[in-house]
């Protein structure tokens, strides 16, 4: 698949970015005092700390996945979307010395499990717990989208600009694979500073900007207010909730674990 590697031999020099980004995220969780976890964020009804209890849990979901993957067995029970939101909604009063030490303890178990996942388990398939499959090797790039996108939802300072180039690469090659397959009407978008054009419709207006820019205005983090738009542009196309599952993907489960 586009912007993805195609293999989990190729998939595990993604580790290290999630050390970097996980460990960015920590360091500012950590300094932030109590009024400001309790403030409130660009997600409706989530404060600065549901912000950070949503990624630990999620992060303790990435750990399970790749479990399954190396032993095919459940590793017990799985918390479905109700459970999980009540766990956020528990955890984001914590204080954030607390918060942090979760988040960095959550981090530290995925890490040392990527770092000795057997390549062949890298292209078992697991489920999402929105119901679709892919192969391990993608938690890797869901952790690192998960932790690049809510430390800029944070409000902290870290910005788009922020984000790596080769994060911005990636997730602009899969969000606009996906786009492409769904019929979004672009015709293409450009980011001039990563030197990548991609095609999407027959019809329908030409974006460009910077990378980080794109990818901002494309997960609703930013509004198209800065890029250049060539056709009928009045207005733009909204982009669709983001993210969306990977398309063409790799199927849905037929039953939910």
């Amino acid at each position: 698949m586009s912007g993805a590697p195609a293999s989990g031999a190729a998939a595990r020099g993604y580790v290290e970015d999630v050390v970097r980004s996980g460990g960015r995220l920590v360091r500012s969780a950590a300094g932030l005092s109590g009024e400001e976890l309790r403030a409130p964020t660009g997600l409706a009804g989530w404060t600065r700390g549901h912000v950070l209890a949503h990624v630990r849990h999620s992060v303790d979901a990435y750990v399970r996945l790749l479990r399954l993957a190396q032993t095919g067995r459940e590793p017990g029970p799985r918390a479905d979307a109700a459970a999980l939101a009540a766990a956020v909604e528990r955890d984001a009063v914590l204080p954030a010395g607390r918060l942090a030490a979760l988040l960095r303890d959550a981090l530290d178990r995925f890490t040392a499990e990527a770092r000795t996942t057997p390549a062949p388990d890298w292209d078992r398939l697991v489920p999402a717990l929105a119901g679709w499959r892919h192969p391990a090797w993608y938690l890797l790039l869901r952790c690192l989208r998960e932790l690049e996108t809510h430390h800029l939802d944070l409000a902290v300072g870290y910005g788009t600009g922020n984000w790596p180039d080769r994060y911005v690469r990636w997730a602009l090659d899969d969000t606009l694979g996906t786009l492409r397959e769904r019929g979004f009407p672009l015709s293409s978008v450009t980011a001039g500073d990563l030197g990548r054009r991609w095609p999407l419709a027959a019809e329908g207006p030409s974006v460009s900007g910077e990378g980080h820019r794109l990818l901002g205005w494309l997960a609703g983090r930013l509004p198209a207010e800065g890029l250049v738009v060539d056709g009928p542009a009045e207005p733009l196309p909204r982009p669709p909730a983001w993210p969306q599952p990977p398309l063409p993907g790799w199927g849905r489960v037929t039953a939910a674990p």
